[in-house]
């Protein structure tokens, strides 16, 4: 039985633009070649192969999914496990990504709720988001009243006008009124307290790989409207039940190749030209499409653009290489032999401990982590730290595990019976003063559309979410230009749910300074 994308009745709908049912009713069908193939390329592969289009993915990786992708490991004793780049919250508000899940898990059985995910600081406080109201603004006014770290008269001393742009979030409206602020200075701007900016938002920002004195308070106004202000989904969220390939992309794998989509793993492409109409891509081999989808991270993107000349005009190009990527992130799994005590959440955010930001007990909602827990009474554990000021790994490594043992003091004497770290720098950073110059899914090249989550496209969403959206509507684009049929897009509602707020707006920017 289908289950609905999302409950709340005041979702926004973008309807599919209109035309043909198929491309099969074309004198030819058009092909598209999509470079990368992480929830970006693969929504829009899904949406161009579900209209009848002859679709090539490349990927460079051995694996589908991006950063949410999984891939074979083994422990020193032989035992093979899936590893992946961590932890990643499907919010209910993900309605363009849960589209895509839904294509082949429609009552999304593959995906287990969290019943809650508490911000821990180097107080020891604690926030929860356990039973807290679903409806916009009482749900932040409850969360901030039962805080520990935020008292009454710290909600009284807020400045109600500057902190005006966090309940009245349109896009790209909000990104003029304050792209050009950092988050850290907005805060300070709105009178925030200090303890609660661990908690409430650091630990969300952060969540973009970007150290809140760089990132956009633009970006932080759209992340607090699309979990907060802006939904009655509510504040917890769901994680694939089984790892990443399991749950996720090899049943999309399916369902694509089912429709003739053509999966290249293991195959990087050099460059694409376009001469006479039609792009070729070379990848090995040269072949010939109508349309290229770039779904690439930010490093990929720019390389392969350098590699390709002919695409794009100077103006275009020059965005692309102004792009900027988030400082490194480290992501370190335990194998431990002893387990976490039983009351430890699945989930736990950290504000204030560096370096790390969160753990994960991934035998908590993951059946291979979990059947390994049983069958040798550990845990499994996985520690991040995002926006690292160090690229030391090692060194990274060991306070990482120094923290987790003041912070699971029941573990404190456990030896790692595998480990296995990883270190990136590949997500995209919303910086200060950004959005202006950040590329959209079209471009200045027919044919040519961009997508990922580092990709503007004017709806409140954000990290998976945007993949997803960008994915669909580049889709969309080129099956527009074929006079095809396309798909809808979701987002939570692009204004302020409060009229009232809405309609300061105006005054709001007659006094800003």
């Amino acid at each position: 039985m289908s289950a609905p994308l999302g409950r709340d009745c005041r979702l926004a709908v973008y309807p599919a633009p209109g035309g043909l049912d198929s491309a099969g009713r074309l004198d030819r069908r058009p092909r598209v070649a999509i470079v990368g193939a992480g929830i970006a390329g693969l929504a829009a592969a899904t949406g161009l192969a579900e209209r009848g289009a002859e679709v090539t993915m490349y990927e460079r990786e051995e694996h589908l999914g991006g950063r949410v992708g999984g891939w074979p490991a083994w422990l020193p004793d032989g035992t093979g496990v899936t590893m992946s780049r961590g932890f990643h919250a499907f919010f209910r508000q993900y309605y363009n990504l849960r589209a895509l899940l839904s294509r082949t898990d429609p009552g999304f059985e593959r995906l287990t709720p969290l019943e809650d995910y508490p911000l821990l600081d180097a107080g020891g406080r604690t926030d929860t988001f356990h039973g807290l109201p679903t409806t916009p603004l009482l749900n932040a006014l409850a969360f901030a009243l039962r805080s520990p770290t935020f008292r009454l008269r710290d909600l009284l001393a807020l400045d109600g006008r500057a902190a005006l742009p966090l309940a009245t979030v349109d896009v790209p409206g909000i990104y003029q009124r304050l792209d050009h602020v950092g988050a850290a200075a907005f805060l300070e701007r709105i009178k925030f307290p200090e303890a609660a900016r661990h908690l409430a938002f650091a630990v969300f920002s952060r969540s973009f790989f970007a150290d809140p004195r760089e990132l956009s308070a633009a970006e932080l106004a759209v992340m607090f409207h699309l979990y907060f202000l802006g939904s009655s989904e509510g504040l917890l969220f769901d994680v694939p039940a089984d790892p990443f390939p399991q749950s996720l992309w090899t049943p999309l794998a399916e369902y694509l190749t089912a429709r003739d989509v053509a999966i290249h793993l293991r195959t990087n492409v050099e460059n694409v030209d376009k001469s006479r109409g039609f792009f070729r891509v070379t990848a090995g081999a040269e072949e010939e499409f109508d349309a290229v989808v770039l779904a690439c991270e930010v490093g990929g993107l720019q390389s392969l653009v350098e590699a390709s000349p002919r695409l794009g005009t100077d103006a275009w190009r020059r965005k692309i290489t102004g792009l900027r990527a988030a400082p490194g992130f480290l992501v370190r799994r335990l194998w431990l032999d002893r387990a976490v005590a039983a009351g430890r959440p699945p989930f736990l955010g950290t504000g204030g401990i560096p370096p790390v930001d969160n753990i994960s007990v991934l035998d908590r909602y993951e059946s291979e982590a979990r059947s390994w827990a049983r069958k040798t009474g550990g845990s499994v554990v996985e520690l991040h730290a995002y926006a690292a000021t160090t690229t030391d790994v090692d060194a990274l490594s060991k306070q990482m595990d120094e923290q987790l043992r003041g912070i699971y003091p029941e573990i404190a004497t456990s030896r790692a019976v595998g480990e296995i770290t990883l270190w990136r720098e590949d997500c995209p950073l919303f910086g200060i003063g950004s959005f202006v110059n950040r590329p959209t899914v079209t471009t200045t090249t027919p044919g040519l559309v961009l997508a990922g989550d580092g990709i503007r496209i004017d709806l409140p969403v954000a990290l998976m979410e945007r993949a997803a959206a960008t994915g669909w509507a580049a889709a969309n684009t080129l099956l527009t230009s074929w006079g095809i049929a396309g798909h809808p897009l979701h987002s939570v509602p692009n204004r302020g749910r409060l009229a009232l707020l809405n309609h300061l707006v105006p005054w709001l920017e007659q006094g800003r300074p």
